[in-house]
């Protein structure tokens, strides 16, 4: 299950994203946010926390360096912000 949705983020990376203007407010972007989730997580865990970091992204959160946690969590990562 984690290939497919891999697979899938990668095919959003490669055919859709590119004709959007870069507008991610953390650094990785959601997308590779989702993908390093997925790797560490697992499909289950990996797709939650992939879903809460692209509702966190929106034009009214300040950003920054948010990496993907050790363990699981739905909040921003607190030892990556600054």
């Amino acid at each position: 299950m984690s290939k497919l949705l891999i697979t899938l983020v990668r095919a959003y990376q490669k055919f859709i994203s590119p004709f959007f203007p870069p507008s991610c407010r953390y650094y990785p972007t959601c997308s590779q946010y989702m993908l390093e989730a997925l790797k560490k997580h697992g499909a289950l865990k990996g797709t939650l926390m992939g879903i809460a970091r692209l509702l966190r992204c929106h034009p009214f959160v300040r950003g920054g360096y948010d990496p993907v946690p050790e363990y699981f969590s739905l909040k921003r990562n607190q030892k990556g912000k600054k």
